[in-house]
């Protein structure tokens, strides 16, 4: 038999699924659908919770419960444009730990920290920012690490974090970045990020590393997201159109 928080949610389901409900439309309070349905409001709680998770509706403090918008599109290619200036994920942060470390003691010297010879010697002084990366709802989605050494950016901690981007970062301040490479891999959520995330660990999510690199050859940033598999889908464009030509093949 279908408990009856199941037969609440799909009947809400059903109105957000088949256009009555639009993104944006209020969802009646728990108080409400508890007294339509007859049933407590830790029943219909447990229903709400449900369509949260499936990315159905979005809770805001104070404002209640709306239908979520169409699900969002993360693009991969602004996560290694040495040239964008938009947060790597999009979202507020908290800001979990800033401080000046190693980059043993930071978790990103030698290689495989980024990827194949992505790593800092042991001993290199490096600014380590971990954040938390939040929701419309104020929910956790990501957490992130960035490790970049001092020298680069002596007073990165100044500055206020919540909402840097190390890219933009680098090129307000004239560091010279110039290339940049990401891996995506889904992995076992590590026990630390899932205290951060409210979630279970060795849940499977994604975990984003990338790898900046000046124009030397030397390395700008190592940087760690894991990020929750139900948020959005990843995608890369890229255009067909022809090439301009080059001097030599103009007539």
């Amino acid at each position: 038999m279908t408990a009856r928080y199941d037969r609440i949610r799909a009947e809400l389901e059903a109105r957000i699924t088949s256009g009555e409900w639009p993104p944006g439309t209020r969802v009646p309070t728990e108080a409400e659908l508890a007294r339509a349905h007859g049933v407590s409001r830790v029943t219909v709680q447990r229903a709400v919770q449900e369509l949260v998770r499936r990315g159905l509706v979005v809770r805001y403090r104070r404002r209640g419960t709306f239908v979520a918008s169409a699900e969002p599109e993360r693009d991969l290619l602004r996560l290694v444009n040495p040239h964008g200036a938009g947060p790597d994920i999009e979202g507020r942060h908290l800001v979990a730990e800033a401080r000046v470390a190693t980059a043993e003691d930071a978790g990103a010297a030698g290689s495989g920290a980024a990827g194949p010879a992505a790593g800092f010697a042991p001993d290199t002084p490096v600014v380590l920012l971990r954040r938390v990366k939040l929701d419309a709802a104020e929910n956790p989605i990501a957490t992130e690490r960035a490790v970049i050494p001092f020298a680069l950016a002596p007073r990165l901690l100044e500055e206020p974090l919540e909402d840097l981007t190390t890219v933009a970062y680098f090129r307000a301040t004239g560091v010279p970045i110039h290339r940049s490479r990401l891996y995506v891999e889904p992995v076992a959520l590590p026990e630390a990020e899932a205290e951060q995330l409210r979630t279970a660990p060795g849940r499977p999510v994604f975990r984003l590393r990338r790898a900046i690199w000046l124009a030397d050859g030397a390395l700008a940033e190592v940087f760690q997201a894991h990020l929750l598999p139900d948020q959005s889908p990843f995608y890369i464009e890229q255009s067909l159109a022809p090439a301009p030509p080059t001097a030599e093949e103009s007539p």
